[in-house]
């Protein structure tokens, strides 16, 4: 009998879940251990196909290439990085450390020039444009110097006083004018030539640097609340994600869309596995009627970071319609109740409503139909009594019928739905949407948790009985009355129940040490050597205790169970 070794042992672990983190992390270092490129290619680009936000691997990849591969290679490896993870700081660091070793000067300015695009106005940019300093002033590039210290200025950084500081003085030290050729006298021409010249240019660039340093007062609470600007599996406390949300509250309210959307692909780093933020992020760029880069989020959401969440996809489909996209959306119900979560309730149930608003009234009915039989064909089925009642109902509400027999009441339903006076008695919908806006408000006096409820009940009423239109408009109103709240409850819940999960929980505490040693490298690779604040590692230190914590956590990929449409039927 032949001897599994180490390595192929964890492949078929990470075959067969691939979003075990733990796992892969092991599996990692037991490929290092061989030094062989060709082994560690395979195993880097699997892991982080799945987990490309972990910019301390790419890191790692890039460093495994430069001692064993090649510089094509390398430059390949950090490319990708700064594709899949283009609005990190540390891995654009990186990257311009390593080319301006390697590159011609022409090209390590133009890699500069995209790093700091992306990621310069981030509060904690300011380790790439002291490296952009750094390099321009070993070149004696003084031109250059002058433009990106006055580009600073603009930025509401952390650290925005101290580069303050120093361009007051270099623009006040007159030792870079004493130019020997006349290479550097052309660079200068741009330059001050005199302490006049000086003192004029710094009183106009003050006056930039009170106005950025107005911004930064307004957000600085903000930024200084971020306690994980990184990915990490690790769940986030419940006052990080507060603190994102209120964030971009304040941001959508006062910034230009440029800033927001700086803002939201920063917060989907550190929150890349909360499905709210994707959704958030796709409404708000639906409203702007950028819907190219609301396709590209949605695309992320569902096929990278958020792939196992049916709500995500729910809303995929939703949105799909919106846009007009029918085909898709009746692509991704499909998927979700026969791939994803097969015998998801609420995502049948949309999916006849969907197909009802569509028109095809056959398909709205048979939905549950073909539903209905898949379960009954299995031997114990604990949603099938659930789909029989589900379907009750939608035909009770939908064609008004109840007290039709059941052999007669689908037909009855198809002529039913495209009543004209059915039509006319659901044209009420805009005047009960009115009263239900004026009931969920909070001065209205009900208690918090009556108002959520009844907001949702309105949402399932919409539903039913409203175009895709008054459904996403209902649905917009809700997440602002109830920010997201409950989605992350039920996630939190459905995680708890989950069959599978004290499986996967005693094969992640089985190695505590390869969890913490992410938290590890992550930290080692970019922040820790960094001039970041004094307490920022001290803050870091009690998460980075918690690493095997993850096992109990195990937020990525706990959508495995099907969600109960929970409703008392009257």
């Amino acid at each position: 009998m032949a001897v599994i070794t180490p390595e192929e042992r964890l492949w078929s672990v990470v075959k067969a879940n691939p979003a075990d983190f733990n796992a892969w992390t092991e599996l990692i270092q037991e490929t290092e251990k061989h030094d062989e490129i060709d082994r560690i290619r395979v195993c880097y680009d699997t892991f982080l196909a799945e987990f490309p936000l972990c910019y301390g691997y790419w890191k790692k990849y890039a460093d495994f290439e430069l001692r064993l591969g090649s510089p094509e290679k390398i430059i390949e490896v950090y490319e990708r990085a700064v594709k899949a993870v283009a609005h990190s700081v540390d891995i654009w660091v990186h990257y311009c450390a390593y080319a301006a070793e390697k590159f011609p000067p022409e090209e390590v300015i133009r890699l500069f020039e995209r790093g700091v695009s992306l990621v310069g106005t981030d509060y904690l940019s300011h380790i790439l444009w002291d490296k952009f300093i750094d390099y321009a002033l070993a070149r004696q590039d003084y031109s250059l110097l002058m433009q990106v210290r006055t580009r600073i200025l603009e930025v509401p950084l952390q650290q925005l006083d101290r580069y303050f500081m120093s361009f007051k003085q270099f623009t006040n030290n007159r030792h870079w004018l004493d130019v020997r050729t006349e290479e550097k006298r052309h660079l200068a021409e741009t330059l001050p030539r005199n302490a006049h010249e000086s003192e004029k240019l710094i009183s106009a660039k003050e006056a930039i640097y009170k106005k950025t340093k107005e911004w930064d007062a307004k957000i600085r609470d903000f930024e200084n609340s971020i306690r994980r600007p990184y990915f990490h599996v690790k769940s986030l406390d419940d006052a990080q994600l507060a603190n994102w949300h209120k964030y971009l509250d304040f941001v959508e309210k006062e910034a230009d869309m440029q800033k927001v959307v700086k803002l939201f692909e920063r917060c989907l780093i550190a929150c890349a596995n909360y499905p709210e933020y994707w959704i958030r992020y796709v409404e708000y760029l639906e409203k702007q009627k950028n819907l190219e880069m609301a396709n590209d989020a949605l695309h992320r959401a569902t096929h990278i970071f958020v792939k196992k969440v049916p709500d995500v996809h729910i809303f995929a489909a939703r949105f799909q319609e919106r846009t007009g996209d029918a085909t898709a959306a009746r692509k991704t119900y499909k998927y979700i109740s026969t791939e994803l979560v097969p015998g998801h309730l609420d995502a049948i149930v949309k999916a006849a409503h969907f197909e009802m608003r569509e028109g095809d009234n056959d398909a709205a009915c048979g939905v549950f139909e073909s539903a209905i039989e898949v379960e009954k064909a299995k031997e114990e089925s604990k949603t099938l009594s659930l789909l029989y009642v589900q379907y009750n109902r939608f035909l009770c509400r939908v064609c008004i019928v109840s007290q039709t027999p059941r052999a007669k009441t689908s037909s009855l339903c198809r002529r039913l739905i495209a009543s004209p006076k059915l039509r006319n008695e659901v044209k009420q919908l805009d005047k009960l949407s009115s009263l239900i806006q004026q009931s969920t408000k909070a001065e209205t006096g009900l208690a918090h948790t009556d108002r959520e409820e009844l907001s949702s009940l309105h949402l399932e009423f919409v539903d039913a009985f409203g175009d895709i239109n008054a459904v996403m408009e209902a649905e917009y109103r809700h997440e602002g009355l109830f920010p997201f709240r409950k989605s992350y409850i039920d996630f939190k819940r459905r995680l708890a129940h989950d069959a599978s999960f004290s499986d996967r929980a005693k094969l992640l505490k089985s190695s505590p040490a390869a969890m913490q040693a992410y938290g590890q490298q992550q930290w080692a690779a970019a922040y820790g050597g960094q001039s970041y604040p004094q307490n920022w590692q001290q803050q870091q230190a009690p998460q980075t205790a918690q690493w095997n914590a993850y096992a109990q956590q195990a937020a990525y990929s706990a959508y495995g169970t099907s969600q109960v449409f929970s409703e008392s039927v009257s």
